[in-house]
């Protein structure tokens, strides 16, 4: 699960990421301190659940979520506030939910379980994904999918396989990053999912960073430099 905590003073983002972390040990946090760092994050990346501080120093928290539902019309996005008179136009604003500051972790709790009961079922129990490719619909079993990437226009996804066919589907990353969480996948870089138990061998690539293979292809696929850490880590290397 991929979550964005966008607020302008720094003792809140620290709070709310350390409260996030106690609840969901595993989810990649990204935060940003402005309204512009959240505008350029929201370009480059996509989150299933935003907390935005409805007033950030540059601007108004409406308009970077404005931005971010038009964006990624998936996600789950949480205004925070020291104000509760905030929570009625948070609704109006066709927002899921609000907090209020200081954060209480009981709520916080509650929050995130309503916005995991609100995604898909469990990718966990999903053995086939349906795949709408070419105008037919293909039931492709998960565990033959070595990586997924973005298709390059940044309106779908191209899925490799381990026996070298590819699928093309309409679907944006973070919607199998979301259905896929738990099957043993990893975000290795923004444009690319890859299947754990697939991965061959690690090297150095370009600019001093590192790139990755997997089973069935001879194609490099780049590890954005703040990923390398988390995937050492989930290989035990």
């Amino acid at each position: 699960m991929r979550i964005a905590v966008i607020d302008d003073e720094k003792y809140s983002r620290v709070e709310l990421i350390h409260q996030i972390c106690q609840q969901l040990p595993q989810a990649e946090i990204l935060e940003a301190g402005n309204g512009v760092q959240a505008m350029a994050l929201l370009e480059k990346e996509s989150f299933d659940i935003l907390f935005i501080d409805i007033h950030l120093g540059d601007m108004e928290g409406t308009t970077v979520a404005s931005l971010a539902r038009r964006l990624m019309p998936k996600a789950k996005i949480i205004f925070a506030t020291a104000y509760s008179e905030y929570a009625v136009t948070a609704f109006e604003l066709g927002v899921d939910n609000y907090i209020l500051k200081p954060f209480d972790p009981a709520r916080i709790r509650q929050v995130l379980e309503q916005c995991r009961q609100a995604q898909p079922p469990a990718a966990g129990a999903v053995n086939r994904l349906a795949i709408s490719s070419n105008r037919h619909t293909i039931l492709l079993d998960v565990d033959e999918i070595t990586y997924i990437e973005t298709d390059g226009s940044g309106r779908g996804c191209v899925l490799h396989t381990l026996s070298g066919e590819e699928y093309t589907d309409n679907s944006p990353m973070s919607e199998y990053e979301s259905r896929l969480d738990g099957q043993g996948f990893y975000r290795i870089h923004k444009t690319c999912l890859v299947r754990l138990k697939y991965i061959q061998d690690i090297f150095p690539w370009n600019n001093s960073s590192f790139a990755l293979r997997v089973r069935g292809s001879s194609s490099p696929l780049p590890i954005g430099r703040d990923r390398v850490k988390e995937l050492r880590r989930r290989l035990r290397i």
